[in-house]
């Protein structure tokens, strides 16, 4: 395939090396948050390169130091969905954009050909499901993954409820709830990141996963490396514990009655979020462990949708990105106040259609 081909967009970084595609998110400034335009890019390279013999596997990097992806670009959606809910707009972003986004990352889930993402540096949300559907995981010790949408009254989505439902115990409960932050050590050691390598080596790999005739087994397992101590085995026991529970109001009783300083700081954290998003995601993850990612992706769809005719998430990012005063005014405000048949009707199909995906 001829590289004048691939789609033009200065936010992304197309290139082939040898018989290998090269994906570079460049926006360094926004810490490579994704747009629409992105997405629907990265969406047609792949499809691309899905039919050509000559490539044999995808590599996708962020440019810059600081991040691989630092999530979706939801300012933009809460604009959008603003006017929208004003009579203003018509919602194309807010239907669009969370579509888009999820048929790419469900291609790279089932692309034909291996796809290598080096999630070097802060990734988190967005940035993580165009990295954890991928074949080959590299973490590094710079890496810092996450995904906090209930600080901002969204979930997590980008299909990571199949993921973090099935993750060891409880720990995909915990990280989904808190938005907890894991070092490249806890990615390896939760099965998030296939490998560890060294950060400043990532651009040697590069050069050696696109020479000619190169096993990218062979070559990968060649430059992994430790990257520092997990931390989540520290406090594996109070997860497991804590986080068993299938209504909100319990896990919070189970760590206040803990007494330890992680469990103390755990519910601090919880305090903070949404009561909206946490009941939620508490659903949404122990749904996750009954479907195919294809139903995940679904579900998020239509949660996505239901979200955003509400009001947490405005007022989340608005609270953390906008105005930054870090004092977001949920409602409703307590747990006790979540009625439960109002997250139950958050999972229902969108009047417009459920996600559908494209060949």
């Amino acid at each position: 395939m001829e590289s004048n081909a691939l789609p033009s967009i200065e936010t992304v970084q197309f290139a082939i090396a040898g018989s290998v595609g090269l994906i570079t998110l460049n926006r360094p400034k926004a810490l490579n948050a994704l747009d629409q335009k992105m997405c629907l890019a990265i969406d047609a390279a792949l499809k691309l390169w899905a039919k050509d013999d000559a490539i044999t596997a995808v590599i996708i990097r962020g440019a810059g130091d600081r991040a691989f992806c630092a999530g979706g670009d939801v300012r933009l959606a809460r604009e959008d969905g603003i006017a929208w809910k004003k009579g203003q707009s018509e919602g194309r972003i807010v239907r669009e954009f969370f579509r888009d986004e999820y048929r790419m990352d469900r291609r790279i889930a089932t692309f034909p050909k291996p796809v290598i993402a080096l999630i070097d540096g802060i990734t988190m949300g967005g940035g993580v499901g165009i990295s954890v559907h991928g074949t080959y995981r590299l973490a590094t010790a710079r890496t810092v993954l996450a995904m906090p949408e209930t600080q901002i009254g969204l979930f997590p989505d980008v299909g990571t409820s199949h993921i973090l439902s099935r993750l060891a115990g409880e720990t995909g409960t915990w990280a989904a709830l808190t938005g907890a932050r894991l070092n490249g050590a806890d990615c390896k050691l939760l099965g998030i990141a296939t490998h560890l390598v060294n950060y400043e080596r990532l651009d040697e790999l590069v050069s050696a996963l696109t020479a000619p005739g190169a096993d990218i087994e062979k070559v990968i397992a060649s430059y992994a490396t430790d990257a520092g101590e997990a931390e989540v085995p520290a406090n594996r026991a109070t997860i497991d514990r804590c986080f068993a529970h299938d209504r909100m109001e319990d896990i919070m009783a189970a760590l206040e009655a803990d007494g330890g300083a992680f469990a103390g700081e755990a519910a601090a954290t919880l305090r903070t979020m949404s009561p909206t998003s946490l009941k939620l995601t508490l659903k949404l993850v122990r749904k996750g462990r009954a479907l195919d990612l294809d139903d995940c992706f679904r579900m998020d769809y239509r949660l996505s949708q239901s979200v955003l005719g509400g009001h947490d998430f405005y007022e989340g990012v608005r609270a953390q990105l906008v105005d930054k005063d870090r004092n977001p005014k949920w409602y409703p405000a307590t747990l006790d106040a979540v009625d439960d048949s109002a997250i139950d009707s958050l999972f229902v199909p969108p009047l417009h259609g459920d996600l559908a995906f494209e060949d």
